[in-house]
């Protein structure tokens, strides 16, 4: 009997993807939330040094250029895909979320406008995809003050920073925002095989 059970035991890990079994869920997990903090935690710390020597006008060539250098340096490090996604995008060369992207954020929506604080939503899950199985990851971006000088109202951005992000971004809808709002999200996606 004990050894029918163990059997089958093996014939079922017989089938499971190879990467599957070299990588535990909870480290999956873990990678992302680093990786996610990392890319937020560096792209602040160099925002507000911007912010404090050129003002909002300068800082948007952060978001702009050093930004996507850390998230595709992330993404070489790691074999994986990193980027920062919105449903109101700024840069939609660099920002289009896909399907499953764009159901994660209506949903960190609709939890933040429920009351869930911003700074809490994640969502992580394997997913089937014509092109194979990936490990998704999200996590969201709440709105901070510093965010309002160029993601607040059209009407309280100065004139100066509006003018540089319509040069720059011509068909930008990222504005509008206000504190503890969800501006998008960090998302990851890591193949598994």
């Amino acid at each position: 009997m004990t050894l029918k059970i163990l059997a089958r035991l093996l014939a079922l890990v017989a089938l499971l993807p190879v990467q599957a079994l070299a990588q535990d869920p909870g480290d999956l997990l873990s990678s992302s939330r680093q990786a996610a903090s990392e890319l937020t935690q560096q792209l602040g710390t160099q925002l507000k040094a911007e912010l404090a020597r050129g003002g909002p006008e300068a800082a948007i060539g952060v978001c702009r250029d050093v930004a996507p250098q850390i998230a595709g340096r992330l993404s070489r490090e790691h074999g994986w895909h990193v980027v920062r996604v919105s449903l109101k995008t700024r840069n939609a060369l660099l920002g289009m979320p896909d399907a499953w992207e764009q159901a994660v954020l209506a949903d960190f929506d609709r939890l933040g406008t429920a009351g869930e604080k911003p700074e809490t939503l994640e969502r992580a899950e394997v997913v089937e995809e014509p092109s194979g199985r990936y490990y998704r990851y999200m996590k969201a971006i709440p709105v901070q003050p510093l965010c309002l000088a160029c993601h607040g109202s059209r009407e309280a951005i100065a004139p100066g920073v509006a003018a540089r992000l319509h040069a720059d971004y011509p068909h930008d809808q990222a504005t509008g925002y206000s504190v503890g709002q969800i501006r998008g999200a960090v998302s990851i996606k890591q193949p598994l095989r």
